[in-house]
């Protein structure tokens, strides 16, 4: 248990260093990357997944999103208790991130004023504000997410080349799914952060959105658990 605790910690807390610093890189005044675009963000969170993958790799899954092993629970391949574990850890993981992000940039935060934008860099928001339409691209985003990696467990990939291809998949989803509201599509990478950004001293923060933090977090749950559903119903 200890080492399923510690791999998923360090793998989401470089996950999401990586993949929120991309962000900031991209949104926050006065960074060498400054507009670099979309795209930069995609690429950016799909080498974060993968740098954290391997991390966690050697000594766990590396589910590193709680809508992953909570969808392996349903599944049976770990107890209830080894998923609550997970995902704690993985809550933990994310809040450090989000803090290092913040440490990372802390001068450009300084220099951005708008409190969207601060907010963006810690967790995700919609373009277009839809209880429905905004939980429900979480939703499919992760249905995606979780049923592809269950589709590649079922390939015999040499070592390390699985955690590239998921790498990709974060990429296509980001490119072809993520323009609606920035696909969380995991509950951690989402409330972690968002914790730390109402906790940090951010100057023109603003608010952390609790009102919209249950769509990124509910949505991708339920997303992965009916990828397990209907991958059960495929392929056992």
């Amino acid at each position: 248990m200890k080492d399923l605790f510690m791999g998923e910690l360090i793998g989401t807390m470089i996950l999401v260093l990586l993949g929120n610093g991309v962000v900031a890189n991209v949104i926050l005044s006065k960074t060498k990357g400054n507009n670099a675009g979309w795209l930069t963000i995609n690429v950016g969170w799909g080498i974060a997944v993968v740098m954290g993958a391997f991390a966690a790799g050697v000594i766990g899954p590396a589910h590193l999103n709680p809508a992953l092993s909570i969808a392996f629970g349903f599944m049976g391949a770990y107890t209830w208790s080894e998923v609550a574990g997970m995902i704690l850890a993985q809550m933990i993981g994310a809040f450090i991130g989000g803090i290092l992000v913040w440490i990372m940039y802390r001068p450009h935060y300084e220099a951005t004023k708008d409190s969207a934008t601060i907010l963006g860099t810690f967790s995700t928001g919609p373009e277009i504000r839809s209880t429905v339409d905004n939980f429900l691209s979480e939703l499919i985003g992760t249905f995606i997410l979780v049923f592809m990696i269950l589709v590649f467990g079922k390939y015999s990939m040499i070592d390390g080349l699985g955690t590239l291809v998921v790498g990709s998949l974060i990429v296509g989803i980001g490119a072809s799914l993520g323009g609606t509201t920035g696909y969380a599509i995991n509950p951690a990478r989402d409330l972690g952060p968002r914790i730390a950004h109402a906790l940090l001293p951010i100057t023109n923060k603003g608010h952390s959105d609790w009102q919209y933090a249950w769509i990124p977090v509910v949505g991708p749950i339920a997303g992965g658990v009916i990828a397990a559903f209907i991958f059960q119903m495929i392929y056992n």
